[in-house]
């Protein structure tokens, strides 16, 4: 891997102050179903701000949303509703990034590196997702024009088959040929058992995994973590016709949601070994498929917001930091293998922020899949019982868009709670990348 300076000293140091969010429900059929995303954002924007009463809204320099699947009520500039709903000045500057998985982690990167740069000192981050639509890798209503590229299926080309100069120095795993010569244009849950196939995981440790993060998020649970990270919300369960879809038309009872809803206390490993594989997928290696929805996240919606501000900035407002971000990276992998595109991108944040693997106390990972998570793991050399302290998507749930703010926050709270000195949060990312996140616990 190529060596980073880091941060030179003309840039400012940026840090996380806050972090909220609604609880994660369950897509298509959860709490949040008949409940307005961009009315909810606003209130968890407003409901940030107001921990922080020295902070005015004019103090704010821009405001970056970070969504995927485009919820209906967010029409083309979400960031733009939800300020304005929100009773931020008209005249901030506001943005949206789609980096699918990595989205909202993109957006903490941007303003970042913009404040690092002296170009404002505050900045909201946010993510709203709302996946109950367009999963498929092609639109009922697609059209010649609009229908999916034939040329896409041109995939044994000189480009796909070609191995970058550095990758034995990034992976001690070579890619199956099999797998390689296999389309890039695949689900990501057939990514996954690419994954599993390429690492020889077996379906044990799949299952294992996803059931310590149901564990570890109970446990957390009944300590209270999640008590001030999670905004209670007010909201109206949906009703449904026989046919299993909702009904607009009535209006159900309301009720207080503030757990988030994939969790499942009554998980077992008895239980998850009689889930079956998930079907559609395919093993190139010829070999088991072990990849289900027990070991897989689930679709969600969700929302998650941080504020970020210089140091100076935070210091003069009185504000207590969580802590300093001091590394970032974005890196690609074959999409076949978009489960590891952590690796690299790991690897690259801690080279620019001057670290080690062994220098991170504990990592923030997305949890799309447990193939992801221990496949990368075993590349870094670094230990599962370090990853998701108090649980990760597996339990939580993962709404694209707003996973990367949620990781990246939760990250810079258990530093502020006396969890170590380093911490990355990381992703995998749809289309074949990896993102991550370095951050260092602030002495305030």
């Amino acid at each position: 891997m190529k060596n980073y300076i880091g941060a030179h000293s003309f840039v400012k140091e940026v840090v996380i102050c806050n972090m909220k969010r609604t609880a994660f429900a369950r897509a298509s059929k959860g709490k949040l179903v008949c409940t307005r995303l961009d009315n909810t954002a606003a209130k968890l924007v407003k409901n940030i701000l107001d921990e922080h009463p020295a902070l005015q809204s004019s103090d704010i320099g821009e405001f970056g949303l970070g969504q995927v699947f485009h919820a209906d009520e967010l029409l083309n500039m979400g960031s733009a509703q939800i300020a304005h709903l929100s009773g931020l000045p008209y005249e901030m500057s506001k943005f949206e990034i789609n980096r699918q998985c990595g989205s909202s982690m993109e957006v903490i990167h941007r303003v970042t590196h913009a404040m690092m740069l002296g170009l404002y000192d505050t900045a909201l981050a946010m993510g709203v997702e709302r996946m109950d639509k367009y999963l498929s890798l092609q639109s009922s209503n697609s059209t010649r024009i609009s229908s999916l590229n034939p040329q896409y299926f041109r995939y044994q080309s000189d480009i796909q088959r070609c191995i970058t100069p550095d990758y034995d120095d990034i992976f001690s795993h070579t890619i199956p040929e099999s797998i390689q010569n296999s389309s890039p244009l695949c689900t990501m849950v057939q990514t996954a058992q690419n994954v599993c196939d390429m690492y020889a995981l077996s379906r044990d440790e799949l299952d294992t995994f996803a059931l310590s993060s149901h564990k570890k998020y109970k446990k957390a649970q009944k300590l209270g973590i999640y008590r001030d990270e999670i905004m209670p919300l007010e909201v109206e369960l949906p009703v449904f016709l026989e046919d299993g879809s909702v009904d607009f038309s009535q209006h159900g009872s309301k009720t207080i949601f503030s757990v988030d809803e994939c969790y499942r206390a009554d998980v077992s490993l008895d239980k998850l070994s009689t889930l079956p594989p998930i079907r559609g997928v395919q093993s190139y290696a010829k070999k088991p498929i072990i990849v289900t929805a027990g070991n897989c996240c689930p679709t969600n919606d969700g929302i998650a917001a941080s504020i970020l501000m210089t140091r100076e900035k935070a210091d003069a407002c009185d504000i207590k930091s969580l802590a300093k971000i001091i590394g970032f990276s974005v890196c690609g992998v074959k999409p076949q293998i978009m489960g590891v595109g952590p690796v690299p991108a790991i690897r690259k944040a801690l080279a620019y922020a001057n670290l080690s693997i062994k220098d991170i106390d504990f990592i923030e990972f997305n949890e799309a899949f447990a193939a992801q998570v221990i496949a990368t793991m075993r590349e870094l050399d670094y230990p599962l019982t370090q990853v998701n302290l108090h649980g990760g998507s597996l339990a939580i749930g993962h709404p694209l868009g707003a996973t990367g703010v949620r990781l990246v926050g939760r990250a810079a709270r258990s530093l502020s709670q006396g969890h170590g000195r380093y911490a990355v949060a990381a992703q995998c990312i749809g289309a074949g990348m990896g993102i991550a996140t370095v951050l260092e616990r602030i002495d305030n």
